[in-house]
């Protein structure tokens, strides 16, 4: 036996943990490395809901907790602290980013997204915007970088917004922001429509 106590995680025991760690903003979760303790019956649900044993948690002041320890390694998401890493499930993606402002103009346009939890996210190179569509309907998920390996699903009406705000470059119908151009589709698509 090593003498040390085995780790049961449980939601509470997770959000005392990181309160105890005392950081302020999000914390550097990178560079923790802890033991892994098991999978948490947590999910996060396409439209952004976290759930906890098949219910959505109430307390968005404890879900922004949650978020702020959120750790992406390979395929799989974890909660993590500086003493447990805890499996969770994600539907898609661990955030929506609910809404955007943009200022500027053409190539000199700035997006910055903000998701369900309160993050920011100004797309550019560090915080690029991709487009995935599916192979049957060809329906488009757009997707905005958070954070190391995080990413937003960007919600319908912000989608449409940002489209709006479109142009054509080198064959593709897109946007700009901080720079880089970001392809949505291919142009001649859009015009066969």
């Amino acid at each position: 036996m090593s003498g040390q106590n085995a780790v049961t995680p449980s939601p509470e025991g997770i959000a005392e943990s990181i309160k105890a760690a005392n950081t302020r903003g999000i914390p550097p979760v990178h560079a923790w490395n802890p033991p892994f303790c098991g999978d948490l019956d947590m999910r996060i649900a396409r439209d952004g809901t976290w759930f906890y044993l098949g219910t959505p948690i109430q307390r968005p002041e404890l879900v922004r907790l949650f978020s702020s320890i959120l750790k992406k390694e390979g395929a799989r998401y974890y909660l993590v602290t500086p003493v447990e890493k805890v499996g969770i499930s994600v539907d898609d993606a661990p955030f929506v980013a609910v809404d955007f402002e943009v200022g500027g103009q053409g190539d000199a346009q700035v997006m910055t997204f903000e998701t369900q939890v309160g993050d920011l996210a100004v797309a550019g190179p560090d915080h690029p915007i991709r487009v995935e569509r599916d192979a049957e309907t060809g329906e488009p998920s757009p997707y905005v970088h958070v954070r190391a390996e995080l990413e937003a699903l960007i919600d319908r009406k912000s989608f449409y917004r940002m489209v709006e705000l479109g142009t054509h470059r080198d064959g593709w119908f897109g946007v700009w922001s901080s720079g880089a151009f970001f392809p949505i589709i291919p142009s001649r698509e859009l015009e066969a429509d």
